[in-house]
């Protein structure tokens, strides 16, 4: 097996590269036709989504591969080789099949556990199967992807987040309630008309949003985003596409507005989103956001007594310690040993009337403690309140906004804004990586685990089936052999002798070859046991076109096999 993957993703790129990459329907199948055109390279997929695009091969040489590989990605998505590399990953072998699987799962994914992909490598396989570019390897490959991501969503809960990015960044926004009927008969502006801002569009349409306003820098995808979303069965909204010179308008009448384009720069700058507000938050919510309160101070209790004879100015006390006794740790703040011992004895002499709360003896024994304290660091270390939290209010969202892109297209400093509640992809990791997925999360990463071992231990079991398959077909040639010549020998041997005869020889070299094939198929299916199909070949001189036709008889079979479920699918 020499499975290579090479391929860019959320992960390693940009959005904006990401969206000039994308790949058209015509454009996937000129890149599988290309490389297994390619000398390196007998089989091949494309898996393409929003947020990746990954070519996976059958290569024969991997660094071959690998530039092979980049350089068609590169051609067939008209993002300059160049350009292209530094975003670029590379899995080889069984790296490769703990990629896909990991994709498979959700694991990989910008909201992790979404089952959307599985879909998508569905399609990817029907068109390499349709295509003829996957084989034995490719066809496994894929098969046991979708198993894999499946067991992940049966057997753990990871799929509590399974749900495209645009649906969990709507969710975050209308909690805590739920988003759907947050979103019924909002007025909505989605910036882009990319694969991502159509999902949104399309998810917003779906919700029952009064309104969709598209705005695009290319007005023929924003136009037909909106038609698509008028002329749609299952929905019933009013859809327009606007110039993005508009955009600041239309944010003044939005409810919700929804952005993930190309653009480098910002899209949503925080001047242009707090004009859009102006006038929509109440004045006096907004001085108050702008001026923090604080926690009102609590009076300081004072002293019922008289303090004549008393070592500490009590006054002095009072006004920078509010809330504390005079009596208490915060009058004695920094004072010596000598002084504190002063202050001992006279309020041993009962001079002063304590709070109710305290004791004579309870202030004396306390006092006494902190002398010992004094007397052993030189001074009584203050302990003051902790500083009042500053209270910032915060009137309801007027306007809610989910930033998709990367980089982001609306300015983080939205997030300090009166009546305006920002979502973007920072606030959308965090929120998905909460402590329950966790153990979710752990338990699919074992399950894939499990599975890339179990993969490759078939694949190399499968590879050396052709060669043991050929040896049994040599020793069946041998018995037929050596049973015509003793037909020749004995040429008045009668049917039933002849027969025990065949099935006694035919059960020895049964005997003899059966230990080890078996075993050498459970060597070959251990890592590093690639070698032992050559091995065998070797010491039974066994023909490799022998060989090589049993491999292609059993791809054959796989392929009617794979064309009859299609056929049924269709059925």
């Amino acid at each position: 097996m020499s499975l290579l993957v090479v391929g860019l993703s959320h992960r390693s790129a940009p959005v904006s590269l990401l969206e000039r990459a994308a790949l058209t329907a015509d454009d996937r199948i000129k890149l599988l036709q290309d490389t297994v055109a390619a000398e390196p390279a007998t089989e091949a997929g494309v898996l393409a989504t929003c947020n990746r695009i990954e070519l996976y091969a059958d290569v024969d040489k991997f660094h071959a591969g690998v530039a092979d590989l980049s350089t068609l990605l590169a051609q067939h998505s008209g993002v300059g080789l160049d350009e292209l590399t530094p975003y670029l990953y590379v899995h080889y072998e069984d790296r490769a099949v703990h990629h896909l699987f990991s994709v498979a799962c959700g694991l990989d994914s910008m909201v992790v556990g979404e089952g959307q992909i599985l879909g998508q490598i569905k399609d990817a396989l029907a068109v390499a199967q349709e295509l003829h570019t996957a084989g034995r390897l490719l066809n496994d490959l894929f098969q046991q992807a979708l198993r894999v991501g499946k067991r992940a969503h049966s057997e753990t809960g990871i799929d509590r987040a399974g749900q495209s990015l645009v649906s969990f960044g709507l969710q975050q926004l209308a909690a805590p309630e739920p988003a759907e009927s947050w979103m019924r008969g909002k007025r909505a502006l989605v910036i882009g008309a990319g694969s991502m801002s159509s999902l949104a569009a399309a998810t917003l349409a779906r919700a029952g949003v009064a309104e969709i306003v598209v705005a695009n820098r290319t007005p023929d995808r924003a136009e037909r985003l909106a038609q698509i979303l008028t002329e749609a069965d299952d929905t019933d909204v009013t859809a327009r596409a606007v110039p993005m010179a508009t955009v600041p308008d239309e944010l003044t009448r939005a409810d919700l507005a929804i952005s993930c384009t190309g653009a480098t720069g910002l899209v949503l700058t925080a001047a242009a989103v707090a004009a859009a507000v102006e006038g929509r938050v109440p004045p006096a919510v907004v001085e108050r956001a702008a001026e923090p309160t604080t926690t009102p101070a609590i009076p300081a209790p004072t002293a019922t007594g008289g303090d004549d004879g008393c070592p500490l100015d009590l006054s002095a006390v009072q006004q920078g310690a509010p809330g504390f006794s005079v009596l208490g740790e915060a009058a004695v703040a920094g004072m010596d040993a000598a002084t504190l011992e002063q202050h001992a004895a006279w309020v041993a002499t009962g001079t002063v009337d304590l709070d109710r709360r305290h004791t004579m003896d309870a202030d004396a024994e306390l006092i006494g403690a902190l002398a010992a304290a004094a007397a052993s660091v030189g001074r009584i270390p203050e302990r003051r309140r902790p500083e009042p939290v500053a209270v910032i209010p915060r009137p309801a969202p007027v306007l809610s906004v989910l930033d998709l892109a990367m980089p982001r297209d609306v300015d983080t400093a939205v997030h300090r804004l009166p009546g305006v509640r920002l979502v973007d992809i920072e606030s959308l990791a965090e929120a998905s990586a909460d402590a329950p997925m966790a153990s979710d999360v752990e338990a699919v990463r074992r399950i894939v685990a499990d599975e890339v071992a179990a993969f490759g231990a078939a694949q190399r079991a499968a590879h050396i089936t052709p060669t043991v398959v050929a040896l049994r077909s040599m020793a069946a040639d041998v018995v037929a052999g050596e049973i015509a010549r003793l037909e020749g020998r004995l040429p008045g041997l009668d049917e039933r002798h002849r027969a025990e005869i065949t099935q006694t020889v035919r059960r020895v070299v049964d005997k003899l070859l059966h230990a080890p094939t078996v075993r050498v198929k459970q060597l070959a299916a251990e890592p590093g046991g690639a070698g032992y199909a050559d091995a065998l070949r070797t010491l039974f001189d066994l023909d490799q076109e022998t060989v090589a036709a049993v491999s292609r008889a059993d791809e054959n079979s796989r392929s009617d096999n794979n064309e009859n479920a299609k056929n049924r699918g269709r059925a």
